[in-house]
C-alpha cells in the first residue's frame, strides 16, 4: 500500500510537469540557459558559529578511483573537482579542510586529485589543511603533500609510499586442467603481463621494462612529498615540520603511525578533525567560522534511473569492509597491507 501511495504521487508529481509543458508551448519564447556539465551539488552546513565567514569540507574516503562513485553518474575526481570549485568562486569560503580516509587507490586519479588541490590554493590564495583519520596511505598520503597543513591523529596509518602493479600467473592450473594458449602477436612483448606464459619464459628485459616503469611512477612520488612539503614548510615561514633528512628511507612502501610520521616530517601536527579546523582558522586569520559541505543533488530523473538499472544476481560475502577491485596491469598508488 505505501509503494502504491508513493507511486501515485510521483504519477501525479510526473502528471503536473507534462502539464506545465503543454501549456508553456503557447508563451513566449524564452531564452535557456543549459546548466554546465557536472556534478550539480548543494551547500549544508555542518557547523553553525554565527560567523559571516565559512570553512569548506571536502571528504576523501575509500579508494580512490576514477570509476563513477555516485549515483548521479559522478567519479569521485568529478566531485572533488567540483567541490574545490564551489569553494573557489564563494567569496565566504576562506579554507578548505580536506578530510582524507583512503587506503590509496589509482595512479592517475590519485594524481589528479592532487593537482587539483595544488591548482586550488595557487589560484585561490585559499590554504588546504588535510585531516587525516583512520587511513591516509600511498594514494591518501600523496593527495595530502600539496595540502598547505596536515594533521594525523597518532594512531593515523599513513606513509606507504610507493607503487605496486598486480597480476596473475595462471599457466600452472591450465597445464593441470589440459589448457595450452595460442597467442598471435605483432611483436614480442604485444603479451607482456599475460598470466599464460611460464615463469622461466618471461625474458629478463622484459621484467626490466616494467620494473622501470614501477621505478619512474615511485620517483614521481618522491618528488611530489619532496616538492609538496618543501613548498609547504616555506609558506608556513618555518612552522610546522621539516622533512627529516633521513626521510626516503621511510619511503619504501612501509606503513607509519601518525606519531612517526611527525618524526620524519610528512605531518605537521598530531590531532582530529577539530585541530585541523584550527589550523585552518589560524592559517586564514580567522577567528569564527561557519562549516559548510558540499552535497550533489539529485532530482527526479536519478530516482527513476536507480530503478531502470538492471543488475546480474552475484553472492556477495559481507567481510565487514569494501575490498579493493585491483585490475592486473594498472598501477596503484595503494598499500599493501590492504590488498588481502
Amino acid at each position: 500500500m505505501v509503494f502504491a501511495l508513493i507511486l501515485l504521487v510521483l504519477l501525479l508529481v510526473s502528471g503536473l510537469v507534462n502539464v506545465g509543458q503543454f501549456f508553456s508551448g503557447f508563451a513566449p519564447v524564452k531564452a535557456v540557459h543549459s546548466r554546465t556539465a557536472g556534478p550539480r551539488l548543494e551547500e549544508t552546513l555542518l557547523e553553525d558559529n554565527d560567523a559571516s565567514v565559512k570553512i569548506a569540507v571536502v571528504d576523501v574516503a575509500g579508494i580512490i578511483t576514477s570509476r563513477i562513485a555516485s549515483q548521479g553518474g559522478s567519479t569521485m575526481l568529478e566531485l572533488i573537482k567540483a567541490q574545490l570549485k564551489e569553494a573557489r568562486e564563494d567569496n565566504k569560503v576562506k579554507a578548505v579542510v580536506l578530510r582524507v580516509d583512503s587506503p590509496g587507490g589509482e595512479v592517475l586519479a590519485s594524481d589528479e586529485i592532487n593537482r587539483a588541490i595544488a591548482d586550488f590554493q595557487e589560484k585561490s590564495g585559499k590554504p588546504v589543511i588535510a585531516s587525516m583519520g583512520n587511513l591516509a596511505a600511498s594514494g591518501g598520503y600523496y593527495i595530502s603533500v600539496p595540502c598547505r597543513w596536515i594533521v594525523a591523529n597518532e594512531m593515523t596509518l599513513t606513509g606507504s609510499i610507493g607503487v605496486i602493479m598486480h597480476t596473475w600467473n595462471y599457466r600452472g592450473l591450465m597445464d593441470k586442467v589440459g589448457l595450452a594458449p595460442n597467442v598471435y602477436k605483432s611483436g614480442k612483448h604485444k603479451d607482456m603481463l599475460s598470466g599464460e606464459r611460464r615463469p622461466e619464459e618471461i625474458p629478463e628485459d622484459e621484467r626490466a621494462m616494467v620494473q622501470a616503469l614501477i621505478d619512474e611512477t615511485y620517483g614521481r612520488f618522491k618528488d611530489v612529498v619532496r616538492e609538496g612539503r618543501n613548498h609547504a614548510h616555506d609558506q608556513n615561514d618555518g612552522k610546522g615540520a621539516a622533512l627529516a633528512s633521513d626521510w626516503e628511507d621511510y619511503a619504501d612502501g612501509r606503513v607509519l603511525s601518525g606519531k612517526q610520521a611527525l618524526e620524519e616530517g610528512f605531518v605537521d601536527q598530531l590531532g582530529n578533525f577539530d585541530i585541523a579546523v584550527k589550523a585552518a582558522k589560524r592559517l586564514a586569520g580567522l577567528k569564527s567560522a561557519n562549516l559548510v559541505q558540499y552535497q550533489e543533488r539529485y532530482d527526479l530523473g536519478d530516482f527513476f534511473r536507480m530503478f531502470n538499472q538492471t543488475k546480474t544476481p552475484a553472492l556477495k560475502v559481507d567481510l565487514g569492509m569494501d575490498l579493493p577491485k585491483l585490475e592486473v596491469g594498472q598501477l596503484y598508488f595503494l598499500s599493501p597491507t590492504f590488498l588481502h
